[in-house]
């Protein structure tokens, strides 16, 4: 059996999504023959119930409404297709950290959003590349994080550093940093622990972590916000808390293929203007990859090129 490609893992991961709103604007399309005010009310429904959220739901709304009234948009497909359009514009086309080298990442987020697991399949991409790369353990309280992406760092064949269960995060950052620089790491990637989004305490350590990685770096370092799916608009209320302390530089929203409210990538781009640089669609390490928001868009609606 042929190995399938990205754009199609993509399009069967988002399957859920495209097919619950897909067969939502069939009904809309197939009642009126007039995009009437009932079918904008009914796709404002479908978006916001797919978790577009209000600001992206209404902004594509009122730009879809603008494209049929200037072009007479004739059918269905002519409306997915403009709709295909306006949510990849959604997007902001610059600001993946990947693209710089010798760079820093940090990975935050809640527990169980796939952080190490993360980190692990972007050491084994970059490695595959030909670039040089250091993980570093930063979750010093989950003894199996570690023990996670050490395994990760062996399938890469990549150095790891990590400290004993309860140290302190912050300085395996630093410990992490003059690591890097001293093999002349191109891509240094530092795990940090799951931590609640309403806990100052442990909001106030990440924010440390933060800052004497960025005080000791002498590469860029690009703070990165991994996000499951799966939780809809809590993962919206999880960034906001998070960019907040953190001024977070960029996305990973994992788990898409398990969840049939896809939209919710939309909202929080929209909301916060955060770029969103990769996406899980999948178990495997090829399941991560690089976003694209014509090839999302596609996905999330039609399904076809």
């Amino acid at each position: 059996m042929a190995e399938l490609s990205w754009r199609d893992r993509l399009t069967r991961g988002l399957s859920r999504s495209r097919d619950r709103l897909s067969g939502q604007i069939n009904a809309l399309l197939g009642h009126t023959a007039d995009l009437d005010e009932d079918f904008w009310e009914g796709l404002e429904e479908s978006l916001i119930g797919a978790d577009f959220g209000l600001e992206a739901t209404e902004s594509i709304i009122e730009e879809l409404r603008r494209a049929a009234a200037a072009r007479a948009l004739p059918d269905a497909d002519a409306i997915r297709r403009e709709l295909v359009r306006l949510i990849a514009g959604e997007f902001p086309t610059q600001g993946d950290p990947f693209q710089f080298a010798p760079v820093t990442v940090l990975l935050v987020g809640v527990n169980g959003t796939g952080k190490t697991t993360s980190a692990g399949k972007l050491a084994k991409q970059a490695t595959e590349e030909g670039k040089t790369v250091l993980l570093g353990s930063a979750d010093t309280f989950r003894a199996a994080a570690a023990e996670q992406l050490d395994i990760w760092a062996q399938r890469a064949g990549v150095e790891i550093v990590r400290r004993e269960r309860g140290s302190d995060p912050a300085s395996v950052a630093f410990e992490t940093v003059e690591r890097a620089e001293a093999i002349d790491a191109d891509l240094t990637i530092i795990d940090t622990a799951g931590r609640l989004h309403n806990s100052p305490d442990l909001m106030r350590e990440l924010e440390k972590v933060q800052r004497v990685t960025r005080d000791r770096a002498q590469t860029p370092v690009f703070t990165i916000l991994v996000l499951d799916a799966t939780t809809g608009q809590n993962g919206l209320a999880q960034a906001r808390e998070f960019n907040k302390i953190l001024a977070i530089d960029a996305l990973i929203l994992t788990k898409l293929d398990g969840t049939a409210k896809g939209g919710i990538a939309v909202a929080i781009v929209k909301e916060l203007q955060i770029p969103l640089v990769r996406i899980g669609v999948g178990e495997s390490i090829d399941d991560l990859r690089a976003f694209n928001a014509e090839d999302f868009a596609r996905a999330l609606i039609s399904g076809e090129d």
